[in-house]
């Protein structure tokens, strides 16, 4: 807390109270002196933090007074911002100027300034604020708080301790991790075979602090196997001291080096090194490391290059940036928790000496519950477990279970584990993980969505002045740290989304304290006793029915800055969900220092006029309500950063005043009625990122594309519909789309009057649509009537594009080179009737489809011929409707394992099966030409599959030819699973 004080809350109080603007309000309300004295008041406060830090553990009285501490700084801060508002508003009226985009206006004329009310309520709000300030002065010295330097949290003992973690495990004291053990074991043992430069490669073990990955480091150090295959060892502990000097000498020595006198040079010892490993294949261990330099890496790594190939480097960390800068980017899982098993033999091996239950059967219901609340994760089953070793009896195991430390992880011995990760991180991120709390278990983060909240929230402001665009990207640096320090894990089933784990949660709520408050069946319990008014920030769990009792609680909450409607997990695209109406007309009003507002996802079909009054709004969200239209009143919604509108289906209409949100950063529109046409009418806010789902273009001569260039931000992902209609590529250009940073871009033209179509003004037209390529993901081009494609289309340059589907494009007689695409994952091409031959203008002049996973053809009816080289990682291929392709000449297919095929020649099925021989899984439909003769020659190269589907092919009679084919499928039956056959007719 003190950390969090001292780094992220004074700096910006001290910033705003200094600030000229300010000072002017000040003095024009009287009270220029006022703020002054808090200034030196809080600068008193500042001096004692560092000690307050060392103290805060330990003392409570020490740790109440941070917050009290806290809540004057959120107090003092609304003032404030109060101030700055009631400017905004005075200067709105008189001024067309450029909008305010700061956290204050940095110019506001006296003649703005003069008229403020000095009314009751807010001067003794003022005295309220110095009296508590003039308390905290004085009860520092009481608590006997002093000045001294402020040490650096990262250097505590907890990180110098793992500076002591060796390779040495006892394997008896170790329970599960065999099957992640031997699948690293293999890895060790195998070959040089990965895509790399150097004789050497990294096997990373990546996960949380406290799951085992030393423990595992050390299991794969001392196996036998490894002993045998590795001239040389060694293991190194870095934590966070990548010194590299301090390291090479440490390796250099570990590897059974001499360091001498001339080693002192840098130089020396790096040539030493790479001596010493000249022709030796080594084994390296580099546990906890923290860096994320990708040139301090290379520095400590640059002499390694003359190790004998199968050389192995295994990294453990929690973090993946550094493994990402390297090249391995999602490859390696996350290390997970034990299994349910494993983590039950694990506690028993140290509650009672014995890796089961069996002679304290009484015990075992106790355990299994305590192991479920330690969510299986090692250390904390160890630490809990030893607690209990001297204590057999089933009261003592039933207290711990039924014990507060479940309700209240800070005190309990739980969270250590993970608590050791939360302490390393700096404060500003402990800060946004605190605000997570307020999300419930199994929630789906957007990133882009929660760093919206937090720019709305205040905490990603810096000391000194940012404009959105830097807060938004500081907050995606920080969420990706969290990312990489597992605070955060993708989501299973959707790689853009993201989870944290319940043991995440839990530690998240732990530290949160009294500022964060979430709302569920299980808080609600204790809501009578709770303080509410002392609470900042606070969401609720969306049910079906959302009563005005359930929240009536709030109405005394004065100063919540946060009301915030979530949801677990995934909610079903129909589900219903309704909130009464009095919350909007009589709570909402009561809550005047609310800075985000979300209520997405109710059937909401109106707002209130009174949103107006909620000045201090940074964050409205009311995506996939049933709105029709927003309140005039919204426009006097001054400090508005992020609108979030959706989903709002039924949305016609913007306010007139719209423009006076000249702080309004980001507008969501997805999916919305709204009409270009309106939109185009708000491209004055210069500072307006907007997120559009489709343009269509209505006009005779298209020129409504040129519009575009009035949103400067357009980001996210857009379709822009009736292409055809543009009858001049300037329009186009004008539109600057080069300069648009989207993900997502689909290119609609319409289908028909093929005959009169411009096919050059087309490609002209598509030339100058090209996007920014610095974060394009996918790319989507139809109806295209051009016979070629631009020269951008399959460009390089377009690093992060990973699929691209072209459909119905008639016209076209070649392909665009797309095999140049670094890491393109899928790749659809459809309807291409013009394309006789797919061969080298597909695969372009380097290494083609490096990264290609699924490939589909569909409808290509004039294609005859497909050659090419080898596909390296290409895992599904499906071909559907190309009746006159008979030509494939393909090198290899190593990787794929899915083949299906649909109304196509039996030529190509051969082809295809002779070099794809690890396919798993074959479905053919309508194939022409298969008979037993040519399915004989087929299923010579079908030795891996599993899986087989058959429609429709009638000339087959026989899937086998004898006897000994027939023994070969039985016992393929018993390796594997047996063939599938579906609508085989003979």
């Amino acid at each position: 807390m003190a950390e969090l004080v001292l780094s992220s809350l004074l700096p910006l109080l001290f910033e705003k109270l200094s600030d000229a603007a300010l000072k002017t309000i000040a003095r024009h309300k009287g009270l220029d002196a006022e703020i002054k004295k808090w200034q030196r008041s809080l600068k008193q406060i500042q001096r004692v933090l560092a000690d307050a830090s060392r103290k805060e553990i330990t003392d409570e009285a020490v740790k109440g007074w941070l917050n009290d501490l806290q809540h004057l700084a959120y107090d003092i801060d609304d003032v404030l911002d109060g101030w700055v508002t009631e400017a905004m508003q005075s200067d709105q009226s008189t001024h067309d100027s450029e909008g305010i985009t700061g956290k204050v206006r940095k110019l506001i004329t006296p003649t703005c300034c003069t008229n403020f009310p000095r009314d009751a309520t807010m001067l003794a709000k003022l005295d309220d604020i110095s009296t508590k300030l003039q308390d905290l002065v004085k009860e520092k010295a009481d608590l006997g708080l002093r000045v001294e330097e402020e040490t650096r949290p990262r250097n505590n003992n907890s990180n110098n301790n793992r500076r002591f973690q060796s390779s040495v495990v006892n394997p008896s004291r170790i329970v599960g991790r065999q099957a992640e053990k031997d699948a690293l074991v293999q890895q060790l043992l195998l070959p040089a075979d990965e895509p790399c430069d150097q004789n050497y490669s990294i096997v990373p073990i990546i996960g949380i602090g406290g799951v085992g990955k030393t423990t595992l480091a050390g299991l794969l150090y001392n196996d036998v196997q490894v002993n045998n295959h590795f001239e040389l060892k060694a293991w190194i502990c870095i934590s966070d001291d990548f010194d590299i000097s301090v390291r090479s000498k440490e390796i250099f020595i570990a590897f059974g080096g001499e360091v001498k006198r001339e080693h002192e040079n840098f130089n020396k010892l790096q040539e030493a090194i790479r001596d010493h490993l000249t022709q030796k294949r080594f084994l390296l261990v580099l546990d906890d490391v923290w860096s994320e330099s990708r040139e301090d890496w290379e520095t400590l790594v640059r002499p390694f290059y003359t190790c004998s190939p199968g050389s192995k480097i295994v990294v453990t960390t929690r973090k993946n940036i550094l493994l990402k800068k390297l090249g391995y980017n999602s490859l390696y899982k996350h290390l997970e928790s034990l299994s349910d098993d494993d983590a039950l033999s694990l506690f028993a091996l140290h509650a009672l000496g014995v890796r089961n239950f069996d002679s304290h059967l009484s015990l075992k219901p106790h355990g299994e519950g305590i192991v479920k609340k330690c969510k299986k994760l090692p250390l904390a089953l160890i630490a809990l477990g030893t607690s209990l070793r001297t204590r057999k009896d089933e009261d003592s195991w039933k207290g711990v279970l039924e014990s507060e430390i479940w309700t209240s992880p800070v005190e309990g011995e739980v969270i250590p584990a993970l608590r050791l990760s939360y302490h390393d991180l700096l404060a500003p991120l402990k800060r946004l993980f605190a605000y997570c709390s307020l999300f419930p278990k199994d929630f789906l983060f957007d990133k882009e969505e929660l760093v919206l909240l937090w720019m709305a929230e205040g905490f990603l402001q810096q000391a000194t002045p940012n404009d959105s665009i830097e807060e938004q990207c500081l907050g995606r640096k920080f969420f990706e740290e969290l990312l990489s320090r597992s605070f955060f894990q993708h989501a299973p089933n959707n790689e853009s989304l993201f989870v944290m784990h319940d043991l995440m949660n839990d530690l998240a709520t732990s530290v949160a304290t009294e500022f964060y408050f979430r709302l569920d069946n299980e808080s609600r319990k204790n809501i009578k006793n709770m303080k509410l008014d002392k609470y900042r920030h606070m969401s609720f769990v969306c049910e079906k029915y959302v009563a005005y009792e359930k929240l009536q609680v709030l109405e005394n909450t004065k100063c919540l800055r946060t009301f915030l409607a979530t949801f677990a997990g995934e909610v079903e695209r129909l589900e219903k969900f309704y909130l009464s109406n009095k919350i909007l007309t009589d709570l909402l009003p009561k809550l005047p220092l609310l800075r985000v507002l979300s209520l997405s996802g109710f059937e909401i079909s109106e707002l209130p006029e009174s949103i107006g009054t909620l000045r201090h709004l940074r964050y409205l969200n009311l995506s996939q309500t049933h709105i029709t239209h927003l309140p005039e009143k919204v426009c006097n919604l001054v400090n508005l950063q992020a609108l979030i509108l959706f989903g709002c289906y039924k949305l016609t209409e913007l306010p007139n005043n719209f423009l006076n949100l000249k702080n309004l950063q980001h507008l969501d529109v997805r999916d919305t009625r709204l009409l270009f046409k309106i939109l185009s009418g708000i491209g004055e806010l210069k500072s307006l990122h907007i997120n559009l789902s489709k343009i269509i273009i209505r006009s005779e001569d298209g020129f409504e594309i040129a519009k575009l260039n009035d949103f400067k931000n357009l980001s996210g992902k857009i379709s822009v519909v009736g292409l055809e209609k543009v009858q001049n590529a300037t329009y186009a250009h004008e539109a600057n789309f080069s300069q648009k940073k989207l993900s997502e871009l689909e290119l609609v033209w319409s289908d028909g009057l093929y005959d009169s179509r411009n096919e050059m003004l087309e490609k002209e037209l598509l030339n100058e649509l090209k996007p920014c390529q610095d974060e394009l993901i996918q790319l989507k081009i139809r109806l295209y009537g051009g016979k070629e494609f631009p020269n951008w289309v399959g460009d390089p340059s377009f690093l992060h594009l990973k699929y691209v589907s072209i459909k119905g494009c008639k016209r076209c007689t070649s392909m665009p080179p797309l095999g140049q695409l670094p890491s393109l994952k899928e790749l659809l091409i459809e309807g291409l009737h013009g394309v006789e031959v797919v061969g080298f203008e597909l695969f372009g002049t380097s290494q083609a489809f490096p990264s290609l996973e699924i490939m589909r053809f569909e409808d290509m009816h004039g294609w005859k011929k497909w050659s090419g080289a080898v596909f390296p990682r290409l895992q599904k291929l499906e071909i559907k409707d190309c009746p006159n392709l008979v030509e494939v000449t393909l090198e290899a297919l190593p990787s794929l394992n899915d083949l299906k095929l649909y109304h196509c020649d039996s030529g190509v099925l051969r082809s295809l099966a002779e070099v794809a021989s690890a396919v798993t899984k074959l479905g053919i439909n309508g194939i022409s030409g298969l008979n037993d003769v040519v399915w004989g020659g087929v299923t010579e190269y079908l030795g891996a599959v599993e899986e087989l589907r058959i429609w429709r092919c009638n000339e087959i009679r026989y899937l086998v030819k004898s006897d000994a084919d027939a023994t070969k499928i039985l016992e393929r039956k018993r390796r594997r699973r047996s063939w599938i056959i579906v609508g085989a007719t003979s």
